[in-house]
């Protein structure tokens, strides 16, 4: 297998460097800090929270992300906490096997990556050690209010709730799908778009699911599993190395107006799942507590940076997906590393019209392809949660035959090679030398 060689820090001189502030913790704001420390920038990373960490459960990484986090020289780190699972299978409510693909095979298309399911504590965990030993700064109970933006265009300030200030070169908002600086950006408030869908989040111990036979080969042979049923699905797989089961059960939202996060009521929970698969209600009765997340949205934006060239926006903030192509962290890591790119290939001092035109290169980049994502996104809802009939008939079918439109989005040949074979510097290479040449219309015409 061809190995996905990291990339080395770069070394600036001080004329060189940018001050960057980083507004948001998660994982697409320590994938970002690790991409702009690699380029030979000052980072300092701004959290809302008391302390740096990450909620949630399970996480699925796939090659285009694992390319990615391998090119920040994380893969060592990485495999101490992953699971590699062999293969994901597609299955009808009732446990009837619709399609499945081997992940290693599929992986070897695209050499030297891989498909790795993570807790995403763990996950978050490796990200953050890796840009504090690149060197990024940390600040938690920082709660941004507001960025100013210079007229000149050196400079921005974010301004904290406590009225704090700290101006940088570059604010990049990075504070996921209830984002402030969203609505900086925009000038008003910008609430995400509804999916009518929530999930429930749940780990359960894997020493009860080996007591029973019916169960124990979720753990012993470990695999990704797809349910698809009437306005439902579920998706559960293996954690840290056995230990814990992951399972995501997505169903319609019956959250109250205003709430993002609720605690579920588990007998609720195991009633809408009472007639699948029989495995699927032997694993909800395992569960003592669980909660449940409504699931939003966010559409692209016209502008993702501001035009000072000193503010720009990365993530869920930008375009947050529904999580049915397991990739709404990858687009952010990919967001990132395109950032990272762009502000490593600019070696001299970086003037306000630079980094502007920098930051409408990333938007060229980024905006197409993550409104692709969200849109796919959108067509797995619907794919899912189809009722028994005609459709679903049909969608198992082209599954089975594997055509184009494939609900198993990884292997669809008329998708998955745009999502799965994405590669950073590739991109970065196609707009940069359109910008030269463009560069070199405009001084022809002098």
């Amino acid at each position: 297998m061809a190995a996905i060689l990291p990339k080395q820090k770069m070394q600036r001189d001080d004329a060189s460097k940018l001050k960057i502030i980083i507004v948001g913790a998660g994982l697409g704001g320590l994938g970002a800090a690790i991409a702009l420390l690699l380029a030979g920038h000052d980072v300092e990373v701004f959290e809302a929270a008391s302390e740096i960490g990450e909620v949630g459960a399970g996480i699925q990484i796939l090659p285009n992300s694992s390319r990615v986090l391998q090119s920040w020289g994380m893969k060592d780190a990485l495999d101490k906490c992953s699971t590699k699972p062999s293969q994901v299978n597609f299955l009808g409510w009732k446990g009837n096997t619709i399609s499945s693909m081997d992940f290693a095979a599929s992986a070897a298309q695209y050499p030297g990556t891989f498909y790795w399911d993570f807790h995403r504590a763990n996950l978050h965990t490796c990200l953050l050690d890796r840009a504090v030993e690149l060197g990024a700064k940390l600040k938690v109970n920082a709660r941004v209010s507001d960025v100013r933006c210079h007229s000149s265009g050196e400079t921005a300030t974010v301004v904290l709730q406590n009225g704090e200030e700290y101006a940088a070169n570059l604010v990049v908002g990075a504070d996921g799908i209830n984002s402030r600086l969203r609505e900086v950006m925009l000038g008003r408030e910008d609430p995400p778009v509804l999916t009518g869908d929530l999930a429930y989040r749940l780990l359960l111990s894997t020493k009860e699911m080996l007591k029973d036979p019916e169960l124990a080969p979720f753990v012993t042979q470990p695999q990704v599993n797809y349910w698809l049923g009437p306005d439902a699905h579920a998706v559960n797989y293996v954690l840290r190395g056995g230990e814990q089961f992951n399972m995501v059960l997505l169903v319609p939202d019956d959250i109250p107006p205003g709430q993002n996060v609720t605690e579920g009521n588990v007998e609720e929970m195991r009633a809408l799942y009472k007639d699948w698969d029989p495995r699927i209600p032997k694993l909800l009765s395992l569960c003592e507590s669980v909660y449940k997340w409504r699931l939003c949205i966010r559409p692209g934006l016209e502008q993702w940076s501001h035009p000072s060239g000193a503010f720009t926006l990365l993530g869920d903030a930008v375009h947050a997906t529904l999580p049915y192509l397991a990739s709404g962290a990858g687009m952010s890591l990919e967001d990132g590393a395109v950032l990272g790119e762009l502000f490593s290939r600019h070696r001299g001092p970086l003037s306000p019209r630079r980094k502007k035109e920098l930051l409408d290169i990333y938007q060229k980049i980024r905006a197409e392809r993550t409104e692709a994502i969200v849109e796919r996104g959108n067509t797995q809802q619907y794919l899912y949660h189809l009722h028994d009939g005609p459709e679903q008939e049909e969608r198992d079918r082209v599954m089975r035959a594997g055509e184009p439109g494939d609900a198993l989005a990884w292997k669809d040949k008329a998708f998955a090679p745009f999502l799965l074979g994405w590669r950073c510097e590739e991109e970065v290479d196609r707009y940069w030398k359109e910008e030269g040449q463009d560069h070199k219309r405009v001084l022809s015409m002098l």
